[in-house]
């Protein structure tokens, strides 16, 4: 049975006017309490930026509990003690990978790529075509179906895109992601939103797969560099980019780490650059140096 202590610290409480001790909390085989949790929640949200309320609890519970059988441990106490060690920058990563959720797909939100497609690309084409460079940044990419999608649709309008200067960068925070998406191997059945043309020509069979998984082509590859990065650390880029695509990344974040990430972003778009984001998400046009351009779609104050 799991122990949970339902007398939490009075001084506890991160969702405001929510007493702990109100909520409901499994029965499970590790024990786990409030202290454990209040320890959990504050590094995540330390090292990730990522707000776990009360109300997580059981989330934390459930998917942490498959680290502690990954690893060992008895109980939630020997877990903190772990992640709060010298010894535990590698569980720190799996625990925070472990608090997201990776649900993406190839052109998920395809008015996007429209957008791109229609409004956007063309133009940065030809000034690629000039000796310009075209520099895209898909931030929170998970496993790179999103980097994929705009590589493609890239290629679609420019299938000479590699004798250009453009060039993709799919950041995320998680390794095991970055690995996925390095590798560029998926399951046929994920690549329903990709017209049977585009896929045959930028994707190919993996042999021994009988056709059940496709791999990226190395046109389609070329494009894209995988880096691990938090967005709540030093950023690395000194270059502007054109188009930002920061999607279902900012959901996890309070309103004052939303705002200084937007803000971050705004210093590394280029002025009438473009920023996508999830269809959760929110830029308030004003605090901001964003025009609202189309649905999540906005565009970078100042002429090029």
């Amino acid at each position: 049975m799991n122990s949970w202590n339902t007398q939490p610290d009075t001084e506890y409480s991160l969702a405001t006017g929510t007493n702990p001790r109100d909520l409901a909390v499994p029965d499970g085989e590790f024990p786990f309490t409030w202290a454990d949790f209040r320890q959990i929640a504050e590094l995540v949200h330390s090292e990730a930026g990522i707000v776990l309320t009360e109300t997580k609890a059981n989330l934390v519970y459930s998917r942490l509990a498959k680290r502690l059988r990954t690893i060992g441990l008895r109980t939630f106490r020997e877990y903190c003690t772990l992640i709060q060690g010298v010894d535990g920058v590698d569980e720190r990563q799996a625990m925070i990978a472990a608090m997201t959720t990776n649900v993406t797909r190839f052109f998920r939100e395809a008015h996007h790529f429209e957008y791109l497609k229609t409004r956007v690309l063309p133009g940065l084409l030809d000034g690629a075509r000039k000796g310009g460079k075209v520099r895209i940044w898909s931030a929170g990419c998970s496993s790179g179906e999103e980097a994929y999608s705009i590589g493609v649709t890239l290629l679609e309008l420019a299938p000479d895109v590699a004798e250009l200067d453009v060039r993709i960068l799919a950041s995320d925070i998680d390794p095991e992601m970055l690995r996925r998406g390095n590798t560029g191997i998926y399951a046929l059945r994920q690549m329903g939103d990709i017209p049977p043309e585009p896929r045959r020509k930028w994707f190919r069979a993996v042999q021994g797969s009988g056709g059940s998984d496709l791999e990226v082509g190395e046109e389609l590859r070329d494009l894209v560099r995988f880096r691990e990065l938090n967005l709540l650390r030093e950023w690395p880029m000194r270059g502007k980019f054109d188009i930002v695509f920061c999607r279902n990344v900012m959901i996890y974040f309070d309103d004052e780490t939303q705002n200084t990430v937007w803000d971050r972003f705004a210093g590394l778009i280029s002025p009438g650059g473009i920023l996508c984001i999830g269809h959760s998400e929110r830029i308030t046009v004003g605090i901001h140096p964003y025009d609202l351009v189309g649905q999540t779609i906005y565009r970078r104050q100042g002429v090029r």
